[in-house]
């Protein structure tokens, strides 16, 4: 496990080349291992929250004119005395300025552990910290305001309010047990039905939040499917704007999936061109095809793409059934498109009863050419309308996190037995058992309780080094 007594450094920025690379360190010595290696002010005497300019000297031999910045503990991002000196990026300078201060006495530090020693030192809660790297993941706008909320502490600010109202009455519960003898009763117990009520309902809420926020942190999934050669994978190359996948007139060129990612409205859409649905005796185009519809399941979003030319009105509602047949039951949306649209020579604004009759009554296509990329821009709107109700489902707190989604699932359960309990009068000890599990599961999200070290080994393996 992490010796949190020993100063660390790292590279903060990414590897190889550039403008400015920073490398940090924190520890209590990292302002002393610092100025044994800086020519200019001695840092050691100088103010908290400052920057200095100067030398990086092995020697007489200096290495690079750079910025420090210096920060004394607690009032910096780990709780400890922290350096940042940003150097030149060159990939030579950052290794030598690194092996000096290696020869000085400092540690490299190990994945994420900037941030874990944030944690131990009370800077951040768990969840706090976790956020930070989702911060550094986010790759939309979506992502980056979802881990900034959660970094700023809402989602524990949630935790801790549910926690708190629970342990006042756990107190009195405790303290029914101590005068078990007098036989009274501190704790009311129709007040504390109705809390116990509240926070089940609190907690729905937020594990009902958990497929927004996979959205919001991942990308909405969206699945291309239709016959062979309707152009599907001309559609993707489209949105895409480049040749992603690969485009031809043979039937079943494309046998397994294809993804890439696109960022509409602020939310990142992952498009998954499929492979075409129809009779085969082509074994792998066969086990593409299953796969189609194993994407379909998995999909938040169903584009079918129909060849408005040459697909019959048959083909057509089959396929729009058994997809309405695998998304059923769910928030999927199925949004159908009426390709080559150019080849069929009518105005999309006034389509030809022989072409709208092909469709369902229910279902309004969306007219265009992906060759020609022609009305593309209405399937991008209505994709943007999707991430915008997305975005405003997300503006509450959102749970994004599998291992809170867990804790937050078995602490509804322990307050469900509590809820039972209370229906069939059982005694303060055994309520007191269940309401103390479902403390220990909100605990467990923000580390307010002991968390196991390997938990927090896997927690803190997945961030950056310099992080």
């Amino acid at each position: 496990m992490i010796n949190s007594n020993n100063t660390i450094c790292a590279l903060s920025t990414p590897a190889g080349s550039g403008a400015i690379g920073v490398i940090r360190l924190s520890g209590e010595k990292a302002i002393s291992i610092a100025n044994s290696i800086f020519e200019g002010k001695n840092l050691e005497l100088q103010k908290g929250q400052t920057l200095h300019f100067g030398k990086i000297v092995n020697e007489e031999e200096v290495i690079d004119e750079v910025l420090v910045s210096l920060f004394k503990g607690p009032n910096s991002y780990t709780g400890e005395d922290t350096i940042e000196i940003s150097c030149h990026g060159s990939s030579y300078i950052l290794g030598k300025v690194l092996e000096l201060l290696l020869q000085k006495g400092a540690s490299l530090a190990k994945p994420g552990e900037f941030t874990m020693r944030a944690f131990m030192n009370g800077k951040m809660d768990l969840a706090q910290a976790e956020a930070v790297g989702d911060l550094i993941a986010a790759e939309s706008k979506a992502a980056h305001g979802l881990a900034l909320n959660q970094m700023r502490g809402g989602f524990s600010k949630k935790i801790a309010d549910l926690r708190h109202e629970l342990i006042q009455f756990t107190a009195l519960i405790e303290l029914e047990l101590d005068f078990a003898e007098e036989d009274v009763e501190f704790a009311n117990r129709s007040d504390l039905k109705e809390l116990v009520n509240n926070l089940r309902e609190m907690i729905g809420g937020l594990l009902g939040s958990f497929s927004t926020g996979n959205v919001m942190k991942n990308g909405i999934p969206v699945a291309i499917v239709g016959q062979p050669n309707v152009g599907k994978s001309t559609l993707l190359n489209a949105l895409l704007n480049e040749e992603k996948a690969i485009v031809s007139d043979i039937a079943g060129t494309t046998r397994d999936s294809i993804e890439d990612e696109v960022k509409i409205g602020g939310v990142a859409f992952r498009f998954i061109d499929t492979a075409g649905i129809r009779e085969t005796q082509d074994v792998v185009e066969n086990i593409g095809i299953q796969r189609t519809f194993q994407m379909v399941e998995k999909a938040n979003v169903v584009l079918y793409l129909v060849d408005v030319v040459s697909d019959t009105k048959e083909e057509i509602h089959q396929v729009i059934k058994d997809i309405q047949a695998k998304i059923e039951g769910g928030e999927k949306q199925l949004i159908v498109l009426a390709n080559k649209a150019d080849k069929a020579d009518f105005d999309a604004d006034h389509v030809p009863e022989e072409f709208s009759s092909k469709f369902p009554k229910e279902i309004e296509p969306i007219y265009l050419s992906a060759l020609k990329k022609l009305r593309l821009e209405e399937l991008t709107n209505t994709l943007e309308t999707i991430a915008k109700t997305t975005l405003k489902n997300g503006s509450d707190v959102v749970v994004s996190n599998l291992r809170h989604y867990e804790a937050l699932k078995s602490a509804g359960e322990a307050l469900e037995r509590v809820s039972n309990g209370l229906d069939t009068n059982i005694t303060g000890d055994f309520l007191a058992m269940d309401i103390r599990q479902a403390l220990h599961y909100l605990g467990e999200i923000t580390g307010t309780i002991e968390i196991d070290r390997d938990i927090l080994g896997t927690i803190f393996s997945q961030f950056c080094i310099g992080k």
